[in-house]
């Protein structure tokens, strides 16, 4: 007895039933209302203004997740884009310096075709493949040989002077002894008075001595020196190389003249081989050596 009231106690007013058509019926209501006159707007905006710090809340995990993979996928783009630049520039670099070494090359060889169309004497293109690996020799070594009819004796040049002249022959390759090896000599006049002379070479690639010239030679700081042509192996009239530093002592019969190279002698890769000089009879002393040594030789096979 006691539960039966209990129970009805705490189940006063209207069944679940009853409250889920009442609500539904509202809520239709109040659809048709807002929907038809517009009456919930006012109450909407203000519940859209209640709602919209809890709506940022809410949303705030996944804009913070966003923002940092955003930040870190740009970090590392940034990285791999800064790597692929570093790459690229130093290929653009290399590449720029192959066309830079190119376009010198192509201006170096222009040049020599002038040289060599200006030149009355044949002349042969060599370039440069080895160097000489004693520092104290100064000695280089072109692409050309005998097969190309290069022969010892032959003066290389570039667009500017004498380099030097072709020492030795090999089949494809010929070695050049520079001007300024310590054991080359080159017959030279000066170019303002012509006072010959021979110049030899000092074993510095920059350096040149004019040796066994009076003091009182008429001879100049920056007097320029030419080839004579009086040794029959270097064609007339070739710079070779410019007086520098003089210095003339009462003390010495003969002064003291350094000179530097004109040519390029440690700075060219494509050189001239100039072949073809007119050959100057044989001197008197040799020409009678080599006419008496006939008859000695004619006379040991007569009986």
């Amino acid at each position: 007895m006691d539960s039966t009231r209990s129970f009805r106690f705490f189940n006063r007013g209207p069944s679940p039933a009853a409250r889920l058509v009442f609500f539904a019926l509202l809520s239709l209501l109040l659809l048709f209302v807002d929907a038809r006159y517009k009456y919930l707007e006012s109450t909407r905006r203000v519940l859209s203004i209640v709602v919209q710090p809890l709506q940022r809340m809410t949303t705030m995990p996944g804009v913070v997740w966003q923002e940092v993979s955003g930040y870190f996928a740009t970090q590392s783009n940034l990285i791999r884009d800064n790597a692929a630049l570093n790459q690229q520039h130093h290929m653009d670099a290399a590449q720029l310096l192959q066309l830079q070494i190119l376009q010198a090359e192509n201006a170096q060889l222009r040049k020599l075709l002038e040289v060599e169309q200006r030149s009355s004497y044949p002349m042969q293109m060599a370039e440069i493949v080895y160097i000489e690996r004693d520092i104290f020799r100064r000695k280089v070594f072109v692409n050309k040989g005998s097969n190309s009819n290069i022969l010892a004796g032959q003066v290389v040049m570039d667009d500017t002077g004498i380099v030097g002249q072709v020492t030795r022959v090999f089949p494809w390759l010929s070695e050049v002894t520079l001007i300024t090896d310590k054991d080359h000599a080159v017959p030279v006049q000066v170019l303002r008075t012509g006072l010959r002379a021979v110049v030899f070479g000092s074993g510095d690639i920059s350096n040149l001595a004019l040796r066994y010239m009076p003091i009182s030679s008429d001879i100049l700081p920056g007097d320029v020196l030419v080839t004579s042509g009086l040794d029959g192996t270097y064609p007339p009239g070739l710079p070779v190389a410019k007086v520098g530093k003089i210095e003339r002592d009462a003390a010495y019969p003969f002064a003291r003249i350094a000179c530097t190279p004109i040519a390029g002698v440690d700075q060219q890769r494509q050189l001239l081989i100039v072949s073809g000089l007119p050959k100057l009879p044989d001197l008197p002393a040799e020409a009678d050596s080599q006419t008496l040594e006939k008859s000695r030789k004619s006379k040991r096979r007569m009986p």
